[in-house]
């Protein structure tokens, strides 16, 4: 089978109730919210169909859909030919179109009117579900069942893999909300992330993006991606600078990304971007300071060299040596006081300019902390 060209939703996939005839307070699933978000960034067209007679609280929240997500809106009944009304348009050759429905409406749409569309049932437990890896999508099958609608990206990535002949790799990525957006808004490259920066079409390197769901069970999700794109500091919950542990041991993430961490352990063929291991160093300004005192004993010829700040780390600006340990620390005035935590946490970006050695007494930074130079210059 080839690659997904475009995907149509039926309207009973995206509302609570089956019943597009009742008036009233009409609100997506929330399913239907993650999936129309990675579809807008997926570089695949896609749609919504209904029936006439729909009632006008769907209709508006349908337009509204379309102006939000950059849909189109097909207005079918079971009788048309949709593969026909489809193509119509939208552009573009080879490749299927996947039709998704509820499995209430199933019954419906005549085969002979689909032709040419994959025909994709949603809350169906009559076939295993996509997101099995040994779940094969045979050539010529019109007929796909899935329990929840979560699953489509899974079945859309796997199906344009298999168009690839498993030659391209399939990157599963997770992070918050605003920052998979903030993606999708950068203008600087429109020619690489036009409307779509974790494309679930292939790209021309050969990459197919998976967003991970912690609604689905991420062992099954892992064994389907050959690399993992996380953001591991979007998942932190606390940063204990006072621990005398490691600063693996320090940090506490969330549920999600400990489940994400225990599993990827068996995914051995896996790479992970970046290993947890290289996160831990960027948490500790402290470390990061360490590490850049090295780039001093690089010998390049020809090459200036980089000195790190000079800096020291305090755990209280009540200590009466304060003045003193500054002075030993070749801190001139003014400082600039920064959390010893880098990232992850709401305060690790509360800082400080100090131009007087008594202004410390009065400082609301979090402790520990790391003062540095601040050049005016």
């Amino acid at each position: 089978m080839a690659g997904v060209r475009g995907i149509l939703l039926d309207s009973s996939v995206l509302f609570h109730s089956a019943d597009d005839d009742v008036d009233g307070d009409t609100v997506l699933r929330p399913d239907a919210n993650f999936l129309l978000r990675r579809l807008r960034y997926s570089k695949i067209q896609f749609g919504i169909s209904h029936e006439l007679g729909l009632s006008s609280s769907k209709e508006c929240l349908l337009q509204e859909i379309a102006r939000t997500y950059s849909c189109t809106i097909f207005c079918l009944s079971p009788e048309d030919d949709i593969s026909s009304e489809v193509a119509r348009v939208w552009e573009g050759k080879g490749g299927c179109f996947i039709h998704v429905i509820s499995s209430c409406r199933g019954n419906l749409y005549h085969e002979e009117n689909s032709s040419g569309c994959l025909q994709v049932t949603v809350g169906s437990a009559e076939e295993k579900p996509c997101n099995d890896p040994e779940y094969d999508v045979a050539t010529g099958m019109s007929n796909i069942f899935i329990k929840k609608l979560e699953e489509l990206p899974l079945l859309i990535c796997n199906l344009n893999k298999k168009a690839m002949h498993n030659e391209a790799l399939i990157v599963g990525y997770v992070m918050k909300i605003s920052r998979e957006e903030d993606f999708a808004k950068i203008l600087a490259l429109p020619h690489i992330l036009q409307r779509g920066a974790f494309p679930m079409c292939p790209t021309q390197n050969g990459l197919i993006f998976l967003p991970l769901n912690y609604e689905l069970p991420i062992s099954s999700q892992l064994k389907l991606v050959d690399a993992v794109l996380h953001k591991a500091t979007d998942e932190i919950l606390a940063v204990d600078m006072g621990s005398p542990s490691e600063i693996s041991d320090k940090v506490t993430f969330t549920r999600n990304l400990q489940e994400l961490q225990k599993y990827i352990k068996y995914q051995l063929d896996c790479c992970v971007i970046d290993p947890f291991n290289n996160i831990f160093p960027i948490l500790d300004r402290l470390k990061i300071q360490q590490i850049l005192i090295g780039l001093g004993t690089l010998n390049i010829q020809s090459r200036y060299k980089i000195r790190a700040p000079h800096f020291l780390k305090v755990d209280s600006f009540d200590d009466p040596y304060l003045e003193q340990r500054l002075a030993e620390a070749k801190l001139s005035l003014p400082n600039i006081v920064k959390p010893q935590v880098a990232c992850g946490v709401s305060d690790a970006h509360s800082m400080a300019i100090v131009f007087k050695v008594d202004h410390y007494k009065d400082l609301n930074v979090p402790l520990p902390a790391v003062v540095q130079v601040r050049s005016l210059a």
